[in-house]
């Protein structure tokens, strides 16, 4: 049964890009009866827009990343994902197309600003390029390429485990800015919002223990490779689970189960990640198995997904302890 169903989503995607390939049909492409039908070209461009894209803003001369993902929905709609700035990955309801150049609008999430968020692009030699406007009307421009697959061909051969902190000083970490955190008789500690905590060393493929207490209300996270938020949050134990809570990867995958603890208590996350496919275990329980992250998180250091990347700590939130960060690298 499950390989029919297969066969028959392939054969659907299939006919679905035909479908734009032989009546050059995609949105806002949709001829009427007294214009010139879309030549084949254009809708081969569209084909092309189609898949994950790494984006990076020009915010003031400071590279920002972003992502964006187009899918192809029934026969001629493109509909997407899209993270911003800062914020989780949002559902794009169409992507306009037309003659190489794509327009899309998303509502304010956590944004000050009351309208829409605006992004056009145009799709070039190397990648795309294009101009977003956020919800205040400010205007950037930004550029970007197709997200790398990240697929491996072996099982991970694994090295020996690593203490990222020691327990005594923030030897091997850096701040994101001024830098709030402190470590008292062995814990280390953000006592208010501020500062990020990033490792100095970078990773590719790892196995990642934590240990972790947050207060009434806490809120930080851990990412992994710089990009991937693994959600830490003051979730109610009987809350239906939701990415964006207690052991999710941020705006994309949700945990199978509640499993927090609570604040005030010592918790751990198990966190391996392989290319794009990780597993979580919160607190002795698997509650993500080996699932695909699609993209990055908004609050990603960078969307350069195909290189190895830190660990950081979110220190921006609610105050947050960790007392053991141990890294298992692959060789």
């Amino acid at each position: 049964m499950l390989l029919k169903e297969n066969l028959m989503r392939k054969n659907f995607l299939a006919l679905g890009i035909g479908c734009l390939l032989m009546t050059g049909t995609a949105p806002a492409l949709q001829a009427s009866e007294n214009s010139t039908p879309v030549n084949i070209h254009t809708a081969a461009e569209a084909k092309e827009l189609i898949g994950r894209w790494d984006l990076t803003v020009d915010v003031n001369g400071k590279p920002v990343p972003s992502w964006l993902e187009v899918k192809l929905s029934g026969f001629k709609t493109l509909v997407g994902y899209f993270v911003a700035m800062s914020g989780s990955a949002r559902p794009v309801a169409e992507v306009k197309f037309d003659n190489g150049k794509f327009r899309f609008e998303i509502p304010p999430q956590w944004e000050s600003g009351s309208q829409n968020m605006i992004i056009e692009g145009e799709l070039t030699t190397t990648g795309m390029q294009g101009s977003m406007t956020d919800c205040d009307g400010k205007k950037y421009s930004w550029k970007g390429v197709k997200a790398p697959y990240l697929k491996r061909t072996a099982a991970p051969v694994w090295g020996k485990p690593v203490s990222l902190f020691n327990g005594k000083d923030l030897k091997g970490w850096k701040a994101s800015g001024e830098n709030q955190w402190v470590v008292k008789n062995g814990i280390l500690t953000s006592p208010k919002a501020g500062s990020n905590l990033i490792t100095e060393q970078k990773f590719n493929d790892f196995k990642l223990h934590v240990e972790f207490k947050y207060g009434k209300g806490g809120n930080s996270g851990v990412y992994l490779r710089g990009r991937y938020e693994t959600q830490i949050e003051d979730s109610k134990k009987d809350a239906h689970p939701n990415s964006v809570l207690f052991g999710g990867i941020y705006g994309f995958l949700t945990a199978n189960e509640m499993v927090t603890l609570g604040p005030d208590q010592w918790q751990t996350y198990d966190i391996t990640l392989v290319g794009r496919m990780v597993t979580v275990v919160a607190n002795g329980k698997t509650i993500i198995s080996n699932q695909e992250i699609p993209g990055i998180t908004g609050g990603a250091l960078d969307s350069n997904e195909g290189e190895p990347g830190p660990i950081y700590l979110q220190g921006d939130h609610q105050p947050i302890e960790f007392r053991k960060i141990v890294i298992t690298p692959a060789k």
